[in-house]
């Protein structure tokens, strides 16, 4: 095989390093990344079947089958470089280069996608603008998102993150910008850092060469930072801060009111004219901004001072700040009506963003039907022929069953559409309509049924109207589920584990809350091994949403047989009883099938104790049609380290018991012993495979895992009614909620028949109103409860409400009422809606 020679040189429109993202084979580049976990260069093959011709490949995994592979590929050009990643990034920094237009870097602990997205809307009126879709901000989302730029552009604006000491440096070489914002500093990603000013500078580095830097100089180890290094590094660069307390740059000032902020900006020296801003010392910028929080407050200033310095004025700046809206960067999936599934991508309105949610449309395998509703692309900056064929193309790559296209311009351009036959059947349809309205009041909405619905609109079209007829009603309570933090503590579990060695995930109990199709659908998407659930019906209600990964039931019974080998389950045997049954079932149906040997090793719970083998044995060496897949056992006690000495006799013993068994049956069936705590704290348990439990779900073992897992759910209701209630009167039922004050009470829309306990009755517990925790008043009742708001500004009905997130874990509250987080999970009803997204 001989490979090109660098650089890389290519035509190709899409940089790709997903195999599974592939939409136009023929003007992909494929980079084959080598992970610790995933391989790209396992699927070279597989993508030049389906029409990629240019691959990037390292090195160090060209072994010996991979240039076999390479060498049947007559068509293909492959160059072989050090590091992919590295290589992706030089190829979109040659791209940026092309450009001469501003581009706008942002950067910091929080706020990087909303100032982005803000800016982007903010601008759109007199700029042709290209932006990270999402939040692309990595060291592969970067150049993803860079390599979007074309000659119609006229401004960018890129985002960047990091984790770790130098990534940034990579990064700058990539975005090049020539405008920079830092908007804050946090603790995100603390562990990876000495300390704060450490990543202040590796943050800074992405400013290197930019000729503007705006930021907030109240942060003060930011500014200190700028004033004492960054100016003398960077002479040229024009300093833009703002501030509500220092007497330099731009001073700020805010008012909150009910829905809205009244912004002033000054130069406090009247002495004082900055080169670009349209104002001098003394005169005040009086702003009306649409929002209350203080994190929007700050990101709306960061995009003012952006404005000022592009040359916008007072009237322009104020006139384009009333079309800014809070910023969903998520796709949701809710449950919709007719057996549908809905993704809501509502809003976020551009071509990335369309690739993106297409990709998480064919990720889901709940429905083989997949439908896409989509409104006119605006303010794209591309052709509209161009665009809308483009559009067209990426449609069909997708394999959608049916396109339902809304507005002016797509109806114009709908005979650029076409869906391919599936199986030689031409199942699919496309419609169209010119407004929404004509959708809603066509017998279409109602004949859309059993599908997986992508809903992706600009804002002008109104789209809400469209989620809210197919979306299954439910009361105020939902339960979101952040499925980009199930992937991130996967990952991190992942990193823990060798390479070799699998996991098994368990999504019984309704996947601990979460909700087990969709659960398992992600697990699915990102290569786990092995699922777990605890009864037999839970399987099969997998396999009916599209779920083909092996499955083991933790308890089989007669009666679960005949699914169990129906829907190709894998029992586990715990007893001779369960073992003699089983073993009659398939002797008497001719069948073979797979099972998992369950050994108490100090449980004694379920399982084979030692002196039980000889039976289990005997029956194992009597029937070659009983295949063991593995043999496992479950640690008591791997959470705590009073139990340490318990378990490593656990794990002698189990391996002991799982010799003798291997060596009478004559293989080796892989060997599971280690749960979440046990993958954390004891690395020689992990043995061939893991499997994990509530670790996936954000509850670690040890603080020091515990802070480098993300939340997972977030319960969320609203405020029903507000009161006021004069002291020494009561709340709820039996007058347990005695007033000692004047108090504005909330009605709230969750009670116990949704999960949330009565054991936080009468001020035990707590929930957040505005991010204030306000406490529980009285009794809880089945379907709703009284909290204290009266120390909640601007509290209104219909407000939001967190029963447990981010900043009220279900650790702290189990701890209320002496429980353990499973219990607080799994109790949350099934009638709570559970709202599934992804960033």
């Amino acid at each position: 095989m001989k490979f090109q020679t660098a650089p890389i040189s290519t035509q190709a429109q899409y940089l790709l390093n997903d195999s599974r993202q592939l939409s136009s084979p023929s003007s992909s580049i494929f980079f084959a990344i080598k992970g610790l976990h995933h391989d790209g260069h396992q699927y070279l093959d597989d993508l030049y079947r389906k029409g990629v011709r240019e691959f990037v490949v390292e090195k160090s995994a060209c072994t010996t089958g991979v240039i076999r592979e390479l060498s049947h590929m007559p068509e293909a050009k492959v160059w072989q470089v050090e590091n992919s990643i590295l290589t992706m990034q030089e190829v979109a920094a040659q791209h940026r280069a092309q450009f001469a237009i501003p581009v706008i870097g942002v950067t910091g602990s929080n706020g990087k996608t909303v100032v982005k997205e803000w800016l982007s809307q903010l601008l759109a009126n007199r700029f042709q603008i290209v932006k990270s879709p999402k939040s692309y901000n990595s060291q592969i989302g970067v150049p993803l998102s860079v390599w979007q730029m074309n000659k119609a552009h006229t401004l960018a604006i890129f985002e960047a993150g990091i984790s770790r000491p130098e990534e940034m440096k990579t990064l700058q070489k990539v975005i090049q910008p020539t405008i920079g914002i830092f908007t804050n500093i946090g603790t995100a990603h603390n562990e990876f850092f000495a300390e704060t000013s450490q990543k202040i500078r590796e943050k800074m580095k992405l400013f290197a060469q930019a000729k503007t830097f705006i930021y907030c100089s109240d942060y003060v180890e930011i500014d200190e930072i700028v004033k004492k290094e960054f100016i003398f590094e960077n002479p040229s660069c024009k300093i833009l801060s703002w501030s509500r307390v220092l007497p330099f740059g731009i001073r700020v000032d805010w008012e909150v009111g009910l829905q809205n902020t009244l912004v002033t900006l000054q130069l406090d020296d009247p002495d004082t004219e900055k080169e670009d801003l349209p104002f001098q010392g003394g005169h005040a910028m009086k702003l009306d901004v649409p929002f209350t929080d203080e994190a929007s407050i700050e990101n709306a200033i960061h995009c003012i001072v952006s404005m000022i310095h592009l040359g916008y004025n007072e009237l322009e700046i104020q006139a384009r700040l009333q079309i800014l809206r809070p910023i969903s960067m998520r796709l949701e999936m809710k449950q919709g009506v007719r057996g549908n599934y809905l993704i809501d991508d509502t809003y976020n309105n551009d071509l990335a963003g369309l690739t993106i949610a297409l990709n998480f449309l064919n990720q889901q395998k709940q429905r083989e039907t997949k439908v896409l509703i989509l409104s006119d692309l605006l303010e794209t900056g591309v052709i509209e022929g161009e665009l809308y064929k483009h559009i067209a193309h990426l449609v069909k790559a997708k394999h959608l069953d049916m396109v339902i296209g809304i507005g002016e311009i797509i109806t114009r351009n709908c005979s650029l559409f076409s869906i391919p036959a599936k199986n030689g059947v031409h199942q699919g349809a496309l419609h169209f309509f010119r407004t929404t309205q004509d959708f809603l009041e066509s017998k279409l909405i109602k004949e859309i049924k059993d599908s997986v619905i992508l809903v992706k609109g600009a804002r002008k079209f109104g789209f809400e109207q469209v989620v809210s007829k197919l979306v299954k009603k439910t009361h105020g309570t939902i339960l979101e589920i952040n499925l980009d933090a199930i992937t991130h503590n996967l990952n991190y579990y992942r990193d823990k584990i060798a390479q070799q060695t699998k996991i098994m995930v368990m999504v019984k109990a309704f996947a601990y809350g979460a909700g087990s199709t969709e659960v398992a659908n992600l697990l699915q998407f990102h290569g786990v091994d092995y699922l777990t659930v605890a009864y037999a019906d839970e399987g099969v209600a997998l396999r009916q949403n599209g779920v083909y990964l092996p499955i083991m039931v933790m308890n089989p019974s007669p009666n679960d047989f005949e699914q169990i080998v129906q829907h190709n389950l894998e029992p586990e045997i715990y007893s001779k009883r369960i073992l003699r049954e089983f073993s009659e079932y398939i002797d008497e149906h001719h069948l073979t099938a797979k099972i998992h040997i369950k050994l108490d090793t100090g449980m004694h719970r379920l399982g084979f104790e030692k002196h039980e083998l000889p039976a289990l044995l005997e029956v194992l060496t009597c029937n070659p049609n009983l295949w063991v897949s593995t043999i496992f056992s479950h640690l008591v006690g791997a959470d705590g380290a009073e139990h340490d000495d318990f378990t490593r006799k656990q794990a002698a013993l189990f391996t002991e018991m799982a010799d003798e068994i291997s060596e009478a049956i004559g293989y080796f069936p892989s060997r599971h012993l280690a749960n979440s705590a046990g993958i954390a704290r004891f690395p020689e348990a992990r043995l061939d495979m893991v499997r994990l439990g509530i670790g996936l779900y954000g509850v670690a073992a040890t603080p020091e895992d515990q802070v480098q897992l993300q939340t997972v759910g977030t319960l969320k209701t609203v405020i029903s009614q507000i009161k006021t209630v004069e002291a020494h009167e009561t709340v709820g039922y039996s007058r347990k909620g005695i007033l000692n004050r004047k108090t504005k009470t909330a009605t709230i829309a969750i009670g116990y028949a949704d999960g949330f306990d009565r054991g936080f009755s009468r001020g035990n517990g707590e929930v957040l109103v505005h991010g204030i925790r306000c406490k529980v008043i009285g009794n809880i009742c089945m379907d709703m409860c009284m909290i204290d708001v009266t120390d909640v500004p601007n509290v209104q009905e219909g407000d939001d409400v967190i029963i447990f997130g981010k900043d009220l874990s279900i650790i702290e509250l189990a701890q209320k009422i002496d429980t353990i987080p499973y219990e607080i999970l799994t109790n949350v009803s099934e009638r709570v809606k559970r709202v599934f997204f992804q960033v």
